[in-house]
Order: structure tokens, then C-alpha cells, then sequence
């Protein structure tokens, strides 16, 4: 069976395919400006800026709870294998971003916490996704980047 040049492309020309790469370009936006953030401890901004956090650490700042999360929690939240959460918290925790605390509901379990450069850390987050989302808006315009949401947010609702 012989096919055409083209026969395969629908291998990288794909929803799937263009997802990925908004979100990586997404999240390394994100990261480059934590880095340059005024509130972010410098530790934690030179670790951005030289591109060791990844997307993998990113799931901590997105689904840990303010108030804390237990690890298997965190994990479920993030799609993860508890084992592979507890590196990444241990990680975070050497940065000085999250600690271990004692559980007040279960004296065996232990929460992760953010700490207060976690928290600042946090913050600089949610400054770097609005100015990121910004300029995704500026880049393919108010109504592209409103179907866009929202076309996202019914597909991922599913």
C-alpha cells in the first residue's frame, strides 16, 4: 500500500497536539515572569527563572489548599502517584515552599502547608497566569481567547 507524502501528518496536526504545545509555551510564560517577580524569595525566583521548577512542581502550587492538603489528597488532585507527589513535596520542601505539618483531625497523618515564601511564591502564580492569560488574549484577540476558555472548559467538564 503505498500513501502520499501527507498521509501521516494528522499524527502532529491535531487538537491534542496544539493543547500541548499552547500549554507548555503557557506554563513556561508562567514561569519566566515568577522568576522576574518582585514578591517571589530569591531562591524560589532563581530556580524559575533558570527553568528547574517545571510543570511537574506546578501541580503543588495548583492544588494544594491554602489551608493544607494531605499528600494522597494532593496526589488525587493532581493525577499523580502518591510516591511521585512525595518526591516532588520533599523537593519543594528543600526550597523552603511547602513543610509537613501534623494533621489536627488524625494524629497519624500528616499536611502539607505552604510556607510563607510558598505563599508569596502562590501569589507571584497568580500574578504570572492573569498576565499570561492577557497576553494570550492580546496575541489572538478578545473573542478567539473567550471561545477558547470557554470551549476548554465544556470539553474538560466531560
Amino acid at each position: 500500500m503505498q500513501s502520499s507524502p501527507h498521509a501521516d501528518t494528522w499524527r502532529s496536526n491535531h487538537v491534542g497536539h496544539w493543547l500541548r504545545l499552547a500549554l507548555e509555551r503557557f506554563d513556561a510564560r508562567v514561569l519566566q515572569l515568577m522568576g522576574s517577580h518582585p514578591t517571589v524569595p530569591l531562591g524560589l525566583a532563581n530556580l524559575a527563572a533558570r527553568a528547574q521548577v517545571g510543570a511537574a512542581h506546578i501541580h503543588i502550587t495548583r492544588h494544594l489548599e491554602l489551608q493544607g492538603t494531605r499528600l494522597t489528597d494532593l496526589a488525587a488532585r493532581a493525577g499523580m502517584t502518591k510516591q511521585a507527589m512525595a518526591t516532588l513535596v520533599t523537593q519543594c520542601e528543600a526550597w523552603g515552599m511547602v513543610q509537613r505539618e501534623s494533621d489536627a483531625s488524625d494524629a497519624r497523618a500528616k499536611r502539607i502547608c505552604f510556607t510563607a515564601a510558598g505563599l508569596a511564591w502562590v501569589q507571584a502564580y497568580q500574578d504570572a497566569v492573569q498576565q499570561a492569560q492577557a497576553e494570550l488574549e492580546q496575541s489572538v484577540g478578545p473573542e478567539v481567547a473567550t471561545v477558547i476558555t470557554l470551549g476548554l472548559e465544556a470539553y474538560a467538564s466531560h
